[in-house]
């Protein structure tokens, strides 16, 4: 029982014992005075008749009628006339029912009345004593009626008292309310703040909250920034701040064949022609300061642009992944102007033959080495043509670019059509044996031969054309019908645009309120970027989705690591870590413990830590050691 149940039970206990003795105290007042009252008359009345008698012949039917008349008239329980022999001379006698009060309350409270007596004289001698008693009946009514009376009385108070009390009670309990909803917070794993009442009780009781859950996220916050500045170091060139090699090249596999990756994209690399000469015409500091110009003109071409990433993967060379240009020569033309405008002005006099760019086009699960050897091809291509320029192959053979009402048309048919349907892949334990849950990922048919594009192929054009939100529904859609005819969890991703549609939103609400039996079920996720781009609509999403039993996640975790500090306060159930933190995973030292402590910074808040992009079995115990609760990818399929 809630403290507020137990608080109106209290209340009510003692308005109700108030209550009884107030009845019972003024109940036997009533009648004290009521038997004092019957007792007078009695007197009275036995003096007054015997009087009357006395005056009158005695006539026995005279006195029998005086008798009966004053019997009728003055509602007795009986008069009586006994002569000195002890003879009846006259009795009257009510053989009714009492009447005005229930029997039990009769029974419960005895009226004791003594009768009234006097002595009847016929000239100067005794004629008989008069005997008579008054009727209680009218003494129980009165007392029911004001028993009645009383308790209609304390009913109409106690709603009224009632009512205040719970306005009163409200206010005052108001504090102890929002330490529930805090405790309750925290059982969702997310930690907000209170203000702190005015009643000293409550005020302690807050604070303390208060407190706990500051330390907690001030742990979670330290051991966030231990983590980015280790993450920094394990993944970063540490002189210009871009993505390191294993970091750069575990990307670049992910965006050549990982499922949100695009059908195809573009890698740029730059490169000093001579490193050694550079250094020994600039000094080590200068050289140092000519590489940070073009780490950070390379990084800001980023700014905007989702997927694209640079790294330095050698000394003299740096390269960047650009899913998000159309053509090669596009992706080239943009690095090599920005060079031009924010680097080489600087530098020009001193080193005029400053870089060479090489750019080609690739297209999903093109190996590695290919992509590599294309590059430096263009490269050497782009050397024979002189200072700061650029070669850019784009090969003949990729997919002609499908116009975009053409794409409209496609993916307004596909929701309608039936076209949409789901590819399933287990997410298992971190020993392999069992299944966590099922992730749904999203297929398009584009012909009758049941060709299927995956999400990567046609997603960034429905965002384009803002199309996601009908497509997420679709897929949800989809979700809730496989559900309903198996067993077992299933997980569908919500694209980031779609997370912000506030229409969305609501259509999503109310289609899972129509199927509450599969919500807890039915898992969501959002790609971290989409999280932090629109954080408030996720946690408005991530609120309304708890509330209705869902599971919400966060997936391809970990690129914005010093941002995850927000997620505390969302109430998350997973996360799934990026496969570029994965991949490789065996040979890196320095992500086993970047990824060891991101697992026991979650586990402290409840949060289950899931790896993306395992491509190998034999990495599952490694994993299960670091901490991973789960695991997907090719090596778990």
């Amino acid at each position: 029982m809630s403290l507020i149940k137990q608080l109106w039970a209290a209340i009510i206990l003692l308005m109700a014992m108030a209550f009884a003795a107030s009845t019972v105290t003024s109940v036997l007042s009533a009648r004290q005075y009521l038997q004092q009252q019957l007792q007078v008359k009695n007197i009275d009345n036995a003096t007054a008749l015997a009087l009357s008698l006395s005056q009158l012949p005695k006539d026995p039917v005279m006195v029998e009628l005086q008798v009966a008349a004053q019997f009728d008239a003055g509602h007795y329980r009986f008069i009586r006339i006994v002569s000195h022999t002890g003879e009846t001379l006259v009795e009257r006698v009510f053989e009714g029912k009492i009447e005005g009060a229930p029997d039990w309350f009769i029974k419960l409270i005895p009226i004791t009345v003594q009768p009234g007596q006097a002595l009847v004289q016929d000239n100067w001698k005794q004629y008989g004593t008069l005997t008579l008693a008054s009727q209680e009946q009218y003494v129980y009514k009165s007392l029911w009626d004001g028993t009645l009376e009383l308790l209609l009385w304390f009913v109409l108070g106690g709603i009224g008292t009632g009512i205040a009390g719970t306005f009163l009670l409200r206010f005052i309990t108001r504090p102890l309310s929002d330490v529930v909803d805090q405790a309750h917070a925290i059982a969702e794993r997310r930690f907000i703040l209170i203000p702190e009442p005015g009643t000293p009780e409550l005020k302690a009781l807050a604070r303390g909250m208060n407190d706990m859950v500051t330390r907690i996220k001030t742990m979670f916050n330290e051991e966030s920034a231990r983590l980015e500045t280790l993450r920094k170091k394990v993944n970063r060139d540490p002189l210009t701040g871009l993505s390191s090699r294993e970091y750069f090249l575990a990307h670049l596999r992910e965006a050549l064949s990982g499922e949100q990756s695009g059908g195809s994209g573009s890698l740029v690399m730059v490169r000093l022609p001579d490193l050694n000469e550079v250094n020994a015409l600039l000094g080590r500091q200068g050289t140092d300061a000519l590489l940070k110009d073009i780490g950070s003109a390379l990084y800001e071409s980023g700014n905007g642009r989702v997927g694209q990433r640079a790294g330095r993967v050698n000394a003299a060379e740096f390269a960047i992944v650009c899913p998000s240009f159309t053509t090669a020569t596009e992706a080239a033309t943009d690095i090599h102007s920005r060079l031009i405008r924010d680097v080489l002005p600087k530098w020009k006099d001193k080193v005029p033959d400053l870089f060479h760019i090489g750019a080609v086009r690739y297209v999903r699960d093109q190996s590695l080495g290919s992509l590599l050897a294309g590059v430096d091809e263009a490269l050497a291509k782009a050397a024979t043509k002189g200072a700061n320029t650029f070669e850019a192959i784009d090969d003949a053979n990729t997919k002609v670019a499908v116009p975009a009402e053409t794409w409209r048309t496609l993916l307004t048919e596909a929701v309608g059509g039936g076209h949409l349907t789901l590819s399933f892949f287990p997410v298992v334990t971190g020993d392999g044996k069992s299944a966590l849950h099922r992730e749904g990922v999203v297929r398009l048919k584009t012909d009758d031969s049941g060709t299927l594009l995956t999400a990567g192929d046609f997603m960034p054009m429905a965002a384009q054309l803002n199309l996601t939100a009908p497509l997420d529904l679709g897929v949800v859609k989809l979700a809730i019908e496989h559900l309903q005819n198996s067993s077992g969890d299933i997980a569908v991703n919500l694209s980031a645009e779609t997370i912000a549609d506030f229409h969305f939103r609501n259509e999503l609400a109310n289609l899972l309120k129509t199927y509450p039996e599969v919500c807890k079920r039915l898992l969501f996720e959002v790609p971290e970027y989409g999280v932090f781009r629109q954080f408030d609509a996720f946690q408005d999403l991530a609120r309304t989705l708890k509330q209705l039993g869902c599971r919400i996640g966060v997936e391809y975790f970990g690129q914005r690591f010093a941002d995850s500090d927000k997620l505390a306060d969302l109430g998350l159930d997973y996360i799934k870590v990026h496969p570029t933190y994965i991949r490789g995973i065996s040979d890196n030292p320095g992500n086993q413990e970047f990824l060891m402590g991101l697992c026991k910074v979650a586990h402290a808040i409840g949060i289950t830590v899931v790896a993306l992009g395992v491509e190998r079995k034999e990495d599952l115990p490694l994993l299960a050691k670091l901490g991973f609760d789960g695991a997907t990818g090719p090596g778990v399929n």
